[in-house]
């Protein structure tokens, strides 16, 4: 649970956006940056500390960035809580849907089904970041972009499915995150949601049979000896999103902001250049571990493919409305 005294400890030492100066790029700030999952060593720790490194840099010294990782100030909701009330003022985060149902589209299941559609919707000029551009605005946040991991799977431990007759009875852990859940139920498993930091003793305890909707470096790097399997469903793009609290970015200049977002960008664009790749080398390490990698025949995806788009696809449209779901059908890639 997130320590309310400390996070009000850090919005009164580093919410203060303190000028030293009458001009802009006399400024001086001090800002808290949070990723929900991922220590310092990770990927996604890596990239926080990259971002904080070039914002201290461009500004030679005037912009600070305390950063914090997985664990060090809530879990996903409480840190997202966090950021758009302004006490975390960045965040490398996978969105909570509970201040605008509209953030469902960056979940939605088998929206895109391979690494060049992914690229060409996600990317900065894709069709994805011009729907979810003003969603954030209207929370309060400022959106910069997405952060690719790759494509989720299931990794489970004892049996394994391919198939929604076969994942019948197999308990996996979700992201408590709609419509994630739903999505593993039409596949045919049991859906758990669990926050993350909850899941390696659900798996050890038997609570769930696994994890899903993570890329594999998630399972591979924290419940590797717990799992046995990992099937490559690919029914979700694993996307985090670089986003800032929108009240710390409204009270900056052009040129503050011009320093913070070009840092944002370059990490983006590192990011995109690197994520299959990367997402690769974790699926050899986890071979090499012993877990099994399975990749579902083209028959058995499309099958997941047509049940999930079916069953999920309308409980998507019923909370977003046909407006957006008309561009996710127009948009969505189509099965091979």
């Amino acid at each position: 649970m997130i320590n309310v005294k400390a996070i009000a400890g850090i919005a009164i030492a580093f919410t203060m956006l303190a000028p030293v100066a009458a001009q802009a790029s006399d400024k001086s700030y001090k800002l808290v940056l949070a990723t929900e999952s991922g220590d310092r060593e990770s990927v996604n720790g890596k990239a926080v500390q990259s971002w904080a490194s070039m914002i201290k840099e461009k500004s030679k010294g005037r912009m600070k960035v305390n950063v914090f990782y997985q664990g060090e100030l809530g879990g996903q909701q409480e840190l997202f809580d966090q950021l758009v009330k302004g006490n975390v003022h960045m965040m490398l985060a996978w969105p909570q849907t509970s201040y605008d149902k509209r953030i469902v589209v960056n979940y939605i299941p088998y929206l895109v089904l391979d690494w060049n559609d992914a690229i060409k919707s996600y990317g900065q000029d894709g069709w994805v970041r011009k729907v979810m551009d003003p969603v954030y605005k209207d929370i309060g946040l400022k959106y910069f972009g997405p952060f690719p991991e790759g494509f989720g799977g299931v990794a489970t431990k004892g049996r394994y499915a391919t198939s929604f007759e076969e994942a019948k009875g197999i308990k996996v852990r979700s992201q408590p995150i709609f419509p994630l859940p739903q999505t593993v139920q039409a596949m045919g498993f049991e859906a758990v949601p669990i926050d993350w930091a909850e899941v390696y003793t659900s798996i050890q305890t038997g609570v769930v049979d696994g994890d899903s909707s993570n890329v594999i470096f998630w399972d591979y790097e924290y419940f590797r000896d717990q799992i046995n399997y990992f099937v490559q469903s690919s029914h979700n793009f694993a996307s985090y999103s670089l986003l800032m609290n929108g009240a710390t970015w409204d009270e900056m200049d052009d040129e503050d902001r011009a320093i913070i977002e070009s840092a944002a960008l370059a990490v983006i664009d590192q990011q995109f250049k690197g994520a299959k790749a990367e997402d690769e080398k974790w699926v050899a390490a986890a071979q090499k571990a012993g877990i099994k990698y399975v990749v579902p025949t083209p028959e058995q995806k499309a099958a997941w493919v047509e049940r999930v788009r079916k069953d999920v696809w309308p409980q998507i449209e019923k909370e977003l409305g046909a407006e957006i779901m008309d561009q996710v059908r127009a948009n969505a890639s189509t099965p091979k």
